[in-house]
C-alpha cells in the first residue's frame, strides 16, 4: 500500500509533482523577469500599448508564481527560489533583447509554448495522482494562456 501524504496523495506521485512543479516555478520565475526587462526597456512607435500589455502579463506572472510555489508546499515540498537554480532547471533563456517590442512579442510566445506544453505534461502527472488541485490550477492556466498566444500572434500578424 503506498504512503500518503498530509492531503491524501501518494508520496511518490506527489514527489515527482513537486519537482516537475520546481522546474515550471523556474520557467515561470525567467519569463517574468524577461517581462519586466521588455516593461522597462521597451522603445519605438508601440511604446504606450506594449509597456501597459507588459506590465499586464508580468502581474499575471508574478500570481501564478506564488500560487505554484504555494502548490509545491501544499504538496509537502519546499520551492526553489534560487535564481541560479532557476537558470539550471528552466528551458526559458534570459531575454538581451528587451527593447525590440516585435522580438519581445515573438520571445513571450515561445515562452507560452514552453509554459503551456509543460502544464499539459502536469495535467497528465497530475490526473494520473488524483491531484484535483494541481490538474485545476494547470487546466485554468492553460486556457487563459491560449488566449493570450491567440492576441500576441495577432499582434505579430501570425
Amino acid at each position: 500500500m503506498a504512503k500518503l501524504n498530509a492531503i491524501g496523495l501518494d508520496e511518490a506521485k506527489a514527489a515527482d509533482l513537486s519537482g516537475r512543479l520546481n522546474t515550471l516555478l523556474a520557467n515561470y520565475s525567467i519569463f517574468y523577469q524577461n517581462t519586466r526587462g521588455y516593461h522597462w526597456n521597451i522603445r519605438g512607435e508601440k511604446f504606450f500599448e506594449l509597456h501597459v500589455k507588459f506590465e499586464e502579463l508580468y502581474n499575471d506572472l508574478l500570481l501564478k508564481i506564488d500560487e505554484i510555489a504555494e502548490r509545491i508546499l501544499t504538496l509537502g515540498y519546499s520551492p526553489a527560489h534560487n535564481y541560479s537554480d532557476y537558470h539550471t532547471m528552466a528551458t526559458i533563456k534570459e531575454s538581451k533583447e528587451v527593447a525590440d517590442g516585435m522580438k519581445a512579442v515573438e520571445n513571450i510566445l515561445q515562452s507560452f509554448q514552453t509554459i503551456i506544453g509543460l502544464q499539459r505534461e502536469l495535467l497528465k502527472i497530475s490526473e494520473d495522482a488524483n491531484d484535483e488541485g494541481t490538474n485545476a490550477l494547470m487546466s485554468d492556466y492553460i486556457r487563459a494562456q491560449e488566449k493570450l498566444v491567440w492576441m500576441y500572434s495577432a499582434f505579430l500578424n501570425n
